[in-house]
């Protein structure tokens, strides 16, 4: 007995309207995606055009050094307390009334967090435009 066979049918999938889906969907996900932009802290960098400094900002220049235990100075001049109202009187003092000097924040690798923004919040009710945030370059690795 001999049966017969039916003939194969050739199945094609029709890619285009594929595609399209795709495309569509991707539309989709891009259109509703939100950015969001997290808040971030302007930091005015030093720029060196040679390796010493400009003759009139080595004249008048505040640093507010932060030690690894909290204790602030102000121009190497050790504060009585370390709240945000000695930081500002020191600031003023310094100062005099001038907040386009430049302000440069020292604070040790171990200093609390808090009192880095301490010093922060000092020089923004101040009216500080010019803050710098001192590093030291961080050695190779082996």
């Amino acid at each position: 007995m001999k049966f017969r066979r039916k003939p194969r049918e050739n199945v094609d999938i029709n890619l285009a309207s594929l595609i399209d889906v795709v495309f569509i969907l991707l539309l989709f996900f891009v259109v509703t995606t939100t950015f969001t932009r997290e808040t971030q802290l302007r930091v005015d960098l030093p720029e060196a055009v040679s390796g010493s400094p400009a003759e009139d900002q080595q004249a008048k220049q505040l640093d507010v050094a932060i030690s690894a235990d909290g204790t602030f100075s102000v121009n190497n001049q050790v504060l009585p307390k370390n709240d945000l109202a000695s930081v500002i009187d020191a600031l003023k003092k310094e100062s005099n009334g001038d907040t386009n000097l430049p302000l440069s924040i020292s604070a040790d690798g171990k200093t609390q967090h808090q009192a880095v923004i301490t010093a922060m919040d000092a020089a923004g009710k101040l009216g500080f435009t010019h803050l710098r945030m001192t590093t030291v370059e961080a050695a190779p690795a082996p």
